[in-house]
C-alpha cells in the first residue's frame, strides 16, 4: 500500500510543472493467459474485469509525450487442463483465478496531429504488484477447492513486467477514449517445472484531463 501512495503522490507531484496534464480514467477489460505445460497449450477463457487510475501526459519533444500512469486491475483467466501439473495441484482439472493488482507504466505518447481534436497511440512497459488473488479449482476424484493463491518461490509471483499498446482519441474540451492491449512476457509462475502462465488483458477506457491547458503560439506580425 504505501509504494501505491507514493507512486500516486509522485503522479500529481509533477503537476506543478504548467504544461503537464492529469488524466483520471476508468473503463472495463477482459483478460485471459498464453497458458502451456510442458511447452503444450492449455485451453484458456477469457475473465472480465475493470481498469482505473491516473495518468499523466508530459511534453518531451515535438508530438511527443512522456506518459507515465498509475492504476488498478482486475484480472484473471479460467483454464481447462489437458496435462496435470502441481501448480494449482496435481488433481486440478481447471483453474479459474481472479487477480487484483497495481501497476506502473512507463508510456511515450505520440499525438497524430497538432489539432486539439487528435488520435493518439502509446507504448512502452509496465511493472505490475499483485495485491491479492484467488482460485478455485475442481478436482480428480470430485469435488473443489477455493483459496487464497499463494504468492513467493515455489508458488505465484507476486511481481510481473508487462508490454502495453495504446490507440486513442483526445478532445478539445479533456475528454479521451482509448483502447489497450497488455501483454506479459514474464511467467506467472515461480515454480521448478511448473506450467508457464503470461497474462493478456484487452481494454477500453475513457477519461477527462483536469489542467487541460494547451499553449497558443501568436504568430501574428507586430508592428
Amino acid at each position: 500500500m504505501k509504494r501505491i501512495v507514493s507512486a500516486l503522490t509522485l503522479l500529481l507531484s509533477l503537476t506543478a510543472a504548467s504544461q503537464n496534464q492529469v488524466a483520471i480514467f476508468a473503463g472495463p477489460q477482459a483478460s485471459t493467459a498464453n497458458y502451456s505445460i510442458l511447452n503444450q497449450k492449455q485451453d484458456t477463457k477469457m475473465k472480465y474485469g475493470f481498469n482505473a487510475g491516473v495518468a499523466m501526459k508530459v511534453p518531451f519533444d515535438g508530438f511527443l509525450y512522456f506518459a507515465p500512469a498509475a492504476y488498478y486491475s482486475m484480472k484473471g483467466y479460467d483454464v481447462t487442463y489437458n496435462l496435470y501439473n502441481s501448480l494449482p495441484d496435481i488433481n486440478a482439472t481447471d483453474n479459474s483465478t481472479r487477480f487484483h493488482s497495481f501497476e506502473i507504466a512507463a508510456l511515450l505518447q505520440f499525438d497524430l496531429s497538432p489539432k486539439p481534436n487528435h488520435i493518439f497511440i502509446k507504448a512502452g512497459p509496465s511493472l505490475d504488484f499483485m495485491l491479492s488473488a484467488k482460485e478455485k479449482f475442481n478436482l480428480i476424484s470430485g469435488g473443489s477447492v477455493s483459496r487464497t493463491m499463494k504468492f513467493g518461490p515455489g508458488e505465484y509471483g507476486r511481481y510481473s513486467a508487462n508490454l502495453l499498446a495504446q490507440l486513442g482519441y483526445e478532445t478539445a474540451n479533456g475528454f479521451l477514449i482509448f483502447a489497450q492491449f497488455t501483454h506479459s512476457p514474464a511467467n506467472l509462475s515461480n515454480r521448478d517445472g511448473g506450467p508457464s502462465i503470461k497474462h493478456k488483458v484487452f481494454g477500453l477506457s475513457v477519461g477527462k484531463y483536469f489542467n487541460n491547458k494547451k499553449i497558443v503560439i501568436d504568430t501574428r506580425n507586430r508592428e
